[in-house]
């Protein structure tokens, strides 16, 4: 039996999805009222709404028992943070892409692209109308530590903080010996790693326990692999959106990490007596 209401929900609240939602939506917040987003309402609804009406297909589709918003929720508000368009269609697919892409590809009951990734790269290739929002956060070093702080926050709370500091730390080492090498001052590095949508994508996208390997060291790797190819495309091609479009081709080598180094699959922690349920028919 249930001794009062904080018993009752505090299983509940242990799902470290909450904390996420908790910091993206007042970081969503802080940048439309403080930092002025071009963030148009009709967008950030669209994408609300088929995110969730996706995941409710996909969920009735897979023979799941039980609906769950959070991560489709956590992903609405990723790709409004991220994504620009002046076409509400354009939005409302990115949506059906991203929560589709959880249901179609999977291997090993895991999908294998990270939702809001697989989204931006999709619009990024079929469609010239949208883009991916870099430099509206601005650079002041306050606010990405602020930001740096919550993100970590989150990670903690999902105990997958591995891949995050090894993409951070590669990144960072790439960056400064780039700048050692041209006789650049330190603080270009500095600068580049105060870039809002690069913090948003360590600590809420290329962290993903769902799509990160299962051990630690896996982890590692995975992180290091991501920031050498985005080091790669940014800097050597000269390709904007370097992370972004590093996870998405870095993301089929999951699978292989997880057969050589192999860990717990992670599950988010459950309410009780709701158990996890294994994705029936899709692959």
């Amino acid at each position: 039996m249930c001794m009062g209401t904080t018993t009752c929900h505090a299983p509940r609240f242990r799902d470290p999805r909450f904390y996420q939602v908790a910091v993206l939506g007042l970081l969503l917040c802080y940048g439309i009222v403080a930092l002025d987003f071009g963030i148009r309402w009709q967008n950030a609804l669209a994408i609300l709404a088929a995110a969730q009406f996706t995941q409710f297909l996909g969920t009735r589709a897979a023979g799941l028992s039980r609906f769950d918003p959070l991560s489709a929720l956590i992903t609405s508000m990723s790709l409004t943070l991220l994504l620009r368009t002046d076409v509400i269609a354009l939005a409302t697919l990115a949506a059906v892409i991203a929560i589709g892409s959880k249901f179609l590809i999977r291997i090993r009951g895991k999908h294998v692209f990270n939702p809001a990734n697989a989204a931006l790269v999709s619009l990024m290739l079929i469609s010239d109308k949208a883009w991916v929002s870099s430099g509206q956060w601005g650079s002041a070093a306050i606010g990405a530590l602020a930001l740096a702080c919550l993100g970590f926050m989150v990670l903690t709370r999902a105990k997958r903080s591995e891949t995050t500091i090894a993409f951070a730390t590669t990144y960072a080492v790439l960056l400064v010996g780039r700048a050692l090498w041209l006789e650049d001052p330190l603080t270009i590095p500095l600068h580049q790693m105060q870039n809002g949508a690069l913090l948003i994508f360590a600590f809420f996208m290329i962290s993903d326990p769902k799509t990160s390997p299962d051990a630690r060291g896996g982890r590692l790797l995975f992180g290091a692999l991501v920031a050498s190819i985005a080091y790669t495309i940014q800097f050597i091609f000269y390709e904007p959106n370097g992370p972004i479009l590093a996870l998405i081709m870095s993301a089929p080598f999951v699978p292989l990490i997880d057969a050589v180094l192999q860990g717990q699959l992670y599950r988010w922690k459950q309410p009780a007596g709701n158990p996890a349920t294994q994705i029936k028919g899709v692959f």
